[in-house]
């Protein structure tokens, strides 16, 4: 645990442990992704509720993409879980792990859950370890999805190759996160010059193009990327213009994203059967 705590960046560490993120109101509800509007009017002042609304409706559309009735499934960045507890209660996944690299959040993720453990125990559980070094055996899991955690991981490569081992042949994976788009991919100093969470090091300037070409590397196939960049930005600003924000420069992801400087993502793919003899 110590190695895997060490290799954690301090303002990684700082945002997801004691500082605990999922406070802010800025996340209300205790999701911590910024949120799918598609659905919410943002022609009128946004309540907590649209917020919380918001942040499930991106889990929503992300796991929609997958498929997994009766699927065996892992979350990379589980955070508290919240995410993973909708994922048996709305769209009937037999299993999910929460993998999550900050032991606070595991802790945190257990509480919030208590309920579902204690009713469900062999359905819903907490592993500790990074996206990188998933400390599962080879094909243990028919889905992996991520949302909003991508942004964090250090090394895509080594990532997409632990999701193509993690998966069995046939499994699905899909990933939601922001990354440089095409055209854009020298862009992280200046989203550093206009974002905290950049110049900090909390997010990494990730192009897509890294992402995708690191999914198709590690042999997984049917590579996808959808942009809802649209159903992202605009909603999330309409909500922190209306609240007491700390800092202001979360409100810069919308201008950024409208210069062209970043985007946000669904990506999918999957690994491919095995062959029959």
């Amino acid at each position: 645990m110590d190695r895997i705590r060490d290799d954690v960046p301090p303002a990684v560490r700082d945002v997801y442990g004691p500082q605990d993120l999922s406070s802010a109101p800025a996340f209300a509800g205790g999701f911590i992704n910024f949120g799918h509007w598609d659905g919410i009017p943002l022609d009128r002042p946004l309540t907590v509720e649209d917020r919380v609304r918001s942040q499930r409706n991106l889990y929503r559309r992300v796991l929609g993409t997958l498929d997994g009735a009766g699927a065996r499934a892992v979350e990379a960045g589980c955070g508290l879980g919240l995410g993973a507890a909708l994922a048996l209660e709305e769209f009937g996944f037999a299993s999910v792990t929460g993998l999550d690299v900050h032991p606070e959040q595991l802790e945190r993720a257990r509480r919030a859950n208590a309920g579902l453990l204690a009713r469900a125990p062999r359905r819903l559980d907490f592993a500790h370890g990074a996206a990188e070094r998933m400390p599962f055996e080879g094909g243990r899991f028919d889905r992996l999805y991520s949302v909003e955690a991508a942004q964090h991981f250090r090394d895509l490569a080594a990532f997409a190759r632990e999701a193509a081992r993690v998966l069995r042949p046939g499994g699905r994976l899909a990933v939601s996160s922001f990354f440089l788009p095409a055209g854009a991919e020298d862009a992280g100093g200046e989203l550093a010059a206009r974002l905290e969470s950049f110049a900090s090091g909390l997010d990494v300037a990730h192009p897509l193009v890294t992402l995708l070409g690191a999914l198709d590397s590690a042999g997984l196939a049917d590579v996808r990327a959808e942009s809802v960049g649209d159903q992202v930005w605009p909603g999330l600003d309409r909500f922190l213009s209306g609240i007491d924000l700390p800092v202001q420069w979360p409100r810069n992801f919308l201008p950024a994203y409208r210069d062209g400087l970043l985007d946000y993502y669904v990506v999918t793919a999957e690994r491919p059967p095995t062959p029959r003899a």
